[in-house]
C-alpha cells in the first residue's frame, strides 16, 4: 500500500483565510514527499464551506508541483459536468508538463445538489455529461485534429495544446462511492478507481476488479481510498484533539448534500437520500470502528488498517486528510510525521 496526502478544505472565511490554508497545505505537500508519502491530491467543489475553497484543484497542484520533485499530483477529482472539455484538456496537459509527467487525473460526476443548481445543470444529466466529457477529454489528449459532436459539447478539427508529457496521456482515475455501474465502468475502461469509505466497498471493489480482468487489462486494477488521519502517541489525545474537526466535516457534508434527504431526487443518484441521512449520525468512534477514520496511536491505526483490509480486501493507495478543517497545524504536522515513522513502514 502507498500513502498520500489529500487536501479537502472545510471551513468558512471567518475560520481561516485562503492564504493561510494554502500556505499550510503546500507546506504539508512539500514535507510529505520527504517523509515517503507518494501523492498529493486536491478536490473540486464550490460555493460552500464543504470544499468551497478548492474550485480548481489544478491550480493548487501546479503550486505543489513547484515545491516537490517526486510525489504524484492527483485531482480528486475534476468534474467534467462543470467544465468545458477543450479548456480542461489543455489545463491537464499544462500541469502534466509543469510537473514533469507526475500528474494523475481523477474525474468525478459531482453529487451536491446546490452545485448543479448554481451551474444551472440538471443532476439527471450527470452520468451523460460525465461520460461524454471523459470521452472528449481522452480524445483531445491522445489524438490530434479531432472532431466530436456530443450532446453537451462539440468541436471540429481541434488539436489541443500543449500535448501531454506522459504518453499517451496521464493516468485516469474514476471517482465512485456507491453505484455498482460506476465501479464496473471504471474497471471495464481500464481506469484506476478512487473512493471514500462510506459505501458498500466490500461488495463494489470486487465488481471493479472483475470488470478490469474480464476486459483483458493486465493486473487487477488500482484502487485509492480516502481517509481522515490523526496519529498521536497518547490514545486519549489522539481522539480529543481532532474530534471537533472530524465531526464538523460530516456536519458540513450533510449541510451541502442534505437536499437529497429533503425531497430532491434524480435517476442518476438513486439511494443518495439514505446514504446522506446516515452521515448525519457519524461520530468519530463509529468511523474508527468502521475503518473510515484512521485515528489513534500508531498501533491502533495499524489495527484499523488491518481490520479494514479484512473487510474490503487490500487496496493500492490510501489518500489521507492531514490538515482537515481547523485542526491545529502544528498538531497536523506532528501526526503526519509520526504516521510516516511508525505506520507507513509496516504496510509499504
Amino acid at each position: 500500500m502507498q500513502f498520500g496526502v489529500q487536501f479537502f478544505p472545510n471551513f468558512r472565511p471567518s475560520d481561516k483565510s485562503a492564504a493561510e490554508y494554502f500556505a499550510e497545505s503546500l507546506a504539508v505537500a512539500e514535507e510529505a514527499e520527504t517523509l515517503g508519502y507518494t501523492h498529493a491530491r486536491s478536490v473540486e467543489h464550490y460555493f460552500e464551506r464543504y470544499g468551497g475553497y478548492s474550485p480548481n484543484p489544478i491550480v493548487f497542484l501546479s503550486a505543489a508541483a513547484a515545491r516537490t520533485k517526486k510525489i504524484r499530483l492527483v485531482t480528486g477529482a475534476v468534474v467534467p459536468a462543470f467544465n468545458n472539455p477543450l479548456k480542461l484538456a489543455g489545463e491537464i496537459a499544462m500541469l502534466d508538463a509543469i510537473s514533469g509527467g507526475r500528474f494523475d487525473v481523477g474525474f468525478a460526476r459531482a453529487f451536491l445538489p446546490h452545485e448543479f443548481r448554481r451551474f444551472n445543470i440538471s443532476p439527471d444529466e450527470s452520468v451523460a455529461r460525465f461520460r461524454e466529457g471523459l470521452e472528449q477529454i481522452e480524445l483531445l489528449l491522445t489524438q490530434e485534429n479531432v472532431t466530436h459532436r456530443g450532446q453537451f459539447h462539440s468541436f471540429e478539427n481541434v488539436t489541443s495544446l500543449p500535448r501531454p508529457t506522459q504518453k499517451p496521456r496521464p493516468k485516469f482515475y474514476i471517482a465512485s462511492t456507491r453505484t455498482a455501474d460506476s465501479f464496473e465502468f471504471a474497471g471495464r475502461a481500464g481506469h484506476a478507481l478512487m473512493s471514500i469509505p462510506i459505501g458498500p466497498l466490500k461488495d463494489l471493489i470486487p465488481i471493479y476488479r472483475k470488470a478490469w480482468r474480464d476486459a483483458g487489462h493486465p493486473g487487477d486494477g488500482e484502487v485509492m481510498i480516502a481517509f481522515h488521519m490523526f496519529c498521536h502517541e497518547d490514545a486519549k489525545l489522539a481522539r480529543e484533539i481532532p474530534r471537533r474537526q472530524f465531526e464538523d466535516y460530516f456536519a458540513a457534508l450533510f449541510e451541502s448534500a442534505g437536499e437529497w434527504t429533503q425531497g430532491t431526487s434524480s435517476k442518476d443518484y438513486k439511494g443518495y437520500d439514505v446514504s446522506i441521512s446516515r452521515m448525519k449520525n457519524f461520530t468519530l468512534e463509529t468511523q474508527i470502528e468502521a475503518g473510515g477514520a484512521w485515528v489513534g496511536t500508531p498501533d491502533e491505526i495499524k489495527n484499523i488498517i488491518r481490520r479494514l483490509e479484512g473487510v474490503i480486501g487490500k487496496f493500492e493507495h490510501a489518500s489521507l486528510q492531514i490538515n482537515f478543517g481547523t485542526l491545529d497545524f502544528v498538531e497536523a504536522q506532528k501526526s503526519m510525521r509520526l504516521f510516516a515513522k511508525d505506520v507507513i513502514p509496516e504496510f509499504s
